[in-house]
């Protein structure tokens, strides 16, 4: 019979793959508790932690069912083995061993079967509400997020008591930064050092988005491996990603030890979906943390992470608003006598203001105009035909916004122009040459502070099979040139919007162009047909002159002629209303804005915005008539997770039975906190983020609101349990 592949614990380190390091394989645990691994459903432990038979006074473990390990411990898990157990572990208070001691018994599901129950020392329970409640309103408060981010360390730091706690964002390349920090007064500073991508791999980071709290007690610790470490249910390690007893990678506890550290505390910020940072605490010798200190620190940083979103929202609603206003000024401009790129550049901080930008450019029609700080004329077609090339390669991505932080880095060429423009967003308006709105970032000439050496995040010993972190976080200076400050996710946003209005600005007035000039129409047409925005122009009669390929691509493959916009209501869901509406542009020259969805096209079906006028000549002369749609999908999506979030929310609103009868009045003013700073959360992601990104903002702060609220709950229960 052919032997199981397994690998050691945690893998094979090597420093070529130490990102494969198997961290959630450990085979072992930390010995301040025990584990059992059990087969259902007769609840009978096939592996177990070698100190499991000494913690419950027992002469073996393995083999034996849990009723027979002593105490109640059988009986109080039972009820709770039909929960979500796969999902996130659960901890309740009971007797074990012979004789019974009392302890917190933690239980959960892995991914490759059976259950995992861990067992820790039960310790006194504190009081933590009346600390939660202060908590909790002076997170929600902060309106800044440095202030936010230096309350949540300050606020850590009183409740769990160690010698240094740090709020750690990750930027866009995954290294980390100290955003805020609170420590003992004789301890070195962290605040502003920057750690390399490498010091928390991937592997790492993915098993902080599943467990979102994790206690090493004594850095200095010695594993206790499982018995057997293959499991019988699978012959495979087992996966211990939700255990909270599991042994650190060995790279990482060398890391702390390197760094003098001796206990930690970590919880993950969980922002969008997305590991936006940690609450990292340190203390400088041994340190446990009971379960209810651990479950007060994981509903704060989910309540952090809500607010976080709120503070980024509004930051890129507030730019929002000065896109729109830019966005009527364009409209407007058209509207009185078709200039819109003197509009655009009229008072130019609206267009580099959102994007935080010191220069932009506009090559449109062979004309370059510009902004700020920005290169030569001659270097900025340099850069449109570099833009051009880049389009034309054949790995070169779908359409749309070329970002760099470091064109130098991207294209050597253009060294001589990284004082202004090291940072570019370039964004094409069209699908002809040449044509593309530009902002510009200056080289950003900084010293950025590591915490020790990033380029010698692991070090091998005499023993190529010694792999060991760097030895030293002295304070590493790092001097960057050629590269800006990053672009930001918003900033992004706001570009895409201010970049899709003018492309459509321009769109629109090439569309009246070509029902004014006929004679120019082999020209404009060909710009018009490639527009990847779908668009109909037709004359006064409502025959229709032009109808591009964006705008086929929403009918069904295979379609006849279209010769009329009346004819265009059998492909609509609603014919009738579709006519109506074009029966009052055409006949009482009104502009219409609306909705509608094609049928019989693109599966699923597209929602699309239409935008009709009428082609005004001299004396009210109408010339015809120029209809652009645009996607609404996104916008529906984040609609209809906007509506489903407002439910849930309603939801949560009425309280469980737990809470509704056993809670303390400050346990249920806490979740009543909890669900109105998640309204104003996604208050301010409805008003501030792009509808693409909406829906998973939402689904971020739903999820840390339920997590909040499923803590609160679960501290009643095990404060009323551990009471009687």
């Amino acid at each position: 019979m052919p032997v199981p592949l397994t690998t050691p614990a945690f893998g094979h380190a090597t420093l070529a793959d130490c990102e494969r390091e198997q961290i959630h394989l450990a085979g072992s645990i930390q010995p301040h508790g025990i584990l059992l691994a059990v087969k259902e459903p007769d609840n009978v432990v096939i592996q177990a932690s070698t100190n499991a038979a000494a913690f419950l006074g027992a002469a073996s473990v393995v083999g034996r069912p849990l009723r027979d390990l002593g105490g109640d411990l059988a009986l109080q898990i039972l009820p709770h083995l039909s929960g979500p157990l796969h999902l996130a572990p659960m901890t309740l208070r009971c007797n074990a061993g012979t004789p019974p001691r009392r302890v917190d018994c933690t239980i959960h599901r892995p991914s490759n079967g059976g259950l995992i129950v861990e067992l820790e020392p039960a310790t006194k329970i504190t009081n933590i509400a009346p600390a939660l409640d202060g908590a909790f309103h002076r997170i929600t408060s902060a309106s800044s997020l440095i202030g936010l981010c230096d309350e949540t360390a300050t606020i850590f730091r009183e409740i769990t008591g160690y010698d240094r706690v740090m709020v750690y964002r990750f930027d866009e390349e995954g290294h980390g930064e100290v955003l805020s920090e609170r420590r003992r007064p004789d301890l070195e500073a962290f605040l502003g050092n920057r750690y390399p991508a490498s010091d928390i791999p991937q592997i790492a980071r993915r098993l902080y988005e599943r467990n979102r709290v994790r206690l090493l007690v004594d850095v200095n610790y010695m594993p206790v491996p499982l018995q057997p470490r293959i499991s019988p249910l699978n012959g495979r390690d087992l996966d211990m990603s939700l255990s909270c007893l599991r042994s650190m990678s060995p790279i990482h506890q060398k890391y702390l030890q390197n760094m003098g550290v001796g206990a930690t505390l970590v919880c993950s910020l969980m922002v969008s979906g997305r590991l936006w940072g940690l609450i990292a605490c340190h203390h400088y010798e041994p340190r446990f943390v009971p379960f209810d200190i651990r479950a007060a620190g994981e509903a704060l940083s989910e309540t952090c992470a809500i607010r976080i979103a709120a503070l980024e929202s509004f930051a890129q609603s507030q730019s929002e608003l000065v896109v729109r206003r830019l966005e009527q000024r364009l409209v407007e401009a058209v509207s009185r006598d078709g200039d819109w790129q003197t509009a655009l550049f009229d008072g130019s901080q609206s267009l580099l203001q959102p994007l935080g930008a010191r220069g932009a450019a506009l090559l449109f029609e062979g004309q370059v105009m510009t902004a700020g700080d920005v290169p030569s004329t001659q270097r900025i077609r340099d850069l449109a035909a570099w833009l051009d090339r880049k389009r034309k390669a054949p790995d070169a991505p779908a359409q749309g916004l070329t970002v760099t932080a470091s064109l130098t880095l991207d294209e050597p060429s253009f060294a001589d122009v990284r004082s202004v423009a090291s940072g570019l967003i370039a964004a094409p308006l069209s699908a002809s040459e040449g044509e593309y709105l530009l902002w510009f970032r200056p080289e950003q000439v900084r010293t950025v502070t590591w915490g020790g050496d990033p380029l010698k995040a692991v070090i091998i010993g005499d023993d190529p099979s010694d792999l060991s972190p760097r030895r030293s976080f002295a304070q590493w200076h790092q001097l960057v040139e050629g590269k800006s400050e990053p672009w930001s996710a918003a900033e992004l946003a706001s570009a895409r919007v201010i970049s899709e209005t003018v492309a459509d600005v321009a769109l629109q007035l090439r569309s009246v162009r070509m029902v004014i000039a006929q004679d120019q129409l082999a020209t404009i047409s060909a710009q018009v047909l490639r527009s990847e925005q779908p668009v109909i122009i037709a004359d006064v009669e409502g025959r229709i002159l032009l109808m591009n390929e964006a705008f086929e691509q929403q009918l069904r493959a295979s379609h006849p002629h279209i010769p009329h916009l009346r004819d265009l209501g059998a492909y609509c869901t609603a014919p009738a209303e579709f006519r109506a509406n074009l029966d009052d542009l055409m006949r009482n020259k009104r502009s219409w804005r609306g909705e509608l969805t094609l049928a019989g096209g693109a599966s699923p079906q597209r929602p699309l915005m239409v935008r009709a006028d009428p082609v005004i000549a001299p004396y009210d002369r109408v010339l015809g008539f120029v209809l652009i749609f645009s996607d609404l999908t996104e916008r529906k999506t984040a609609e209809e997770a906007r509506a489903r979030f407002q439910e849930e929310i309603d939801s949560a609103r009425r309280p469980s039975l737990r809470l509704d009868q056993s809670a303390s009045l400050i346990y249920k003013e806490l979740a009543a906190s909890t669900v109105e700073n998640a309204q104003l959360a996604a208050l301010e992601v409805t008003h501030g983020a792009e509808a693409g990104s909406m829906p998973d903002m939402l689904e971020s702060i739903r999820n840390s609101t339920a997590r909040t609220l499923g803590i609160l709950e679960h501290l009643v229960w095990y404060r009323s349990q551990s009471e009687e």
